[in-house]
């Protein structure tokens, strides 16, 4: 072990929506997790790495905590709780220009039940009147669940320098535990349908992505560097598959153009991009299915 390495894992948590995987991807300096403004985009957990001298902070994307509905979201949360237990800290985020609402405090004492040693982001500083931060950072400071409270903003980057520095003084002495030039452990079939499950949010907005599973059935080399992928995009009614397809077709042929250059980009290979889309409906009950798109189920 190198003297005076450290190295830790860190848990983002926090309700739906508070800007945990822009915080994730500004801190790590990589995108490793996809972001859209939907809530409930990330599934499961995802670990982004940060690499410093002597230092190395395994960064945990969790779901946001909400009130499941399905047994997918179940396992969501799930999974979400069970981390807070098994890291070195937990850094909980809220929306600062929200304040604190009732699903901020259902996080807040999910972290009492976990004991954890906890630090709070006032996230989206950005949004927020400056005056309107004190009385939350009073709030949050009489809860005494917290070490350190860290205003930033995720999406400019504001103050994220100081709170890389606080997390960084929290980490255990210890060797790092993934090689350098690895940015997440996430498995390569995994990050594909992810990069095209996020253009699926991007071009449908609100219409139908929480309704969408993205699963991948092949991925293979072809001649001259290219890599061919066929996916299927699974929707749970008929007139969800309708929208996904669009008039004429066009609005697939969006969602394979965009999903294409970012898989070009992640690849490093130009990609031929076959997309299906298939109805299953229940899917978010099916374990089977829910394992294939990565969520371990009990």
């Amino acid at each position: 072990m190198p003297e005076g390495s450290r190295c830790g894992f860190v848990a983002l948590a926090g309700r739906a929506n508070v800007g945990k995987s822009t915080l994730m991807n500004r801190l790590v300096g990589a995108k490793v997790s996809i972001v859209s403004e939907v809530p409930q985009t990330t599934r499961f957990p995802v670990r982004g790495v940060l690499h410093r001298p002597g230092l190395q902070v395994v960064f945990i994307d969790t779901p946001g905590i909400h009130k499941p509905r399905y047994r997918m979201n179940e396992e969501m949360v799930r999974l979400a709780t069970r981390v807070l237990r098994e890291v070195d800290l937990v850094a909980a985020l809220v929306d600062a220009s929200e304040g604190f609402g009732p699903g901020d405090r259902f996080v807040f004492d999910l972290l009492r039940q976990a004991r954890s040693r906890n630090l709070l982001v006032l996230n989206k500083v950005d949004l927020t009147a400056k005056e309107n931060l004190l009385p939350l950072i009073d709030e949050a400071s009489r809860t005494g669940l917290f070490e350190e409270i860290v205003p930033v903003s995720a999406l400019t980057g504001e103050n994220s320098d100081r709170l890389q520095a606080v997390i960084a003084a929290t980490m255990p002495a210890g060797p790092p535990h993934f090689p350098e030039d690895m940015l997440t452990d996430l498995p390569q079939r995994q990050a594909i349908a992810e990069l095209i499950r996020e253009q699926v949010f991007q071009q449908t907005r609100q219409e139908v992505p929480h309704s969408t599973a993205v699963i991948i059935d092949l991925v293979e080399p072809a001649e001259g560097g290219l890599i061919r992928i066929h996916a299927t995009i699974i929707a749970d009614k008929e007139s969800q598959k309708g929208i996904l397809i669009g008039e004429g077709g066009r609005m697939m042929k969006g969602i394979g153009t965009s999903a294409r250059h970012q898989l070009e980009e992640y690849l490093g290979s130009r990609v031929h991009l076959s997309l299906w889309v298939k109805v299953k409906r229940a899917w978010r009950d099916d374990r089977e299915l829910l394992r294939l798109i990565g969520l371990p189920v009990s």
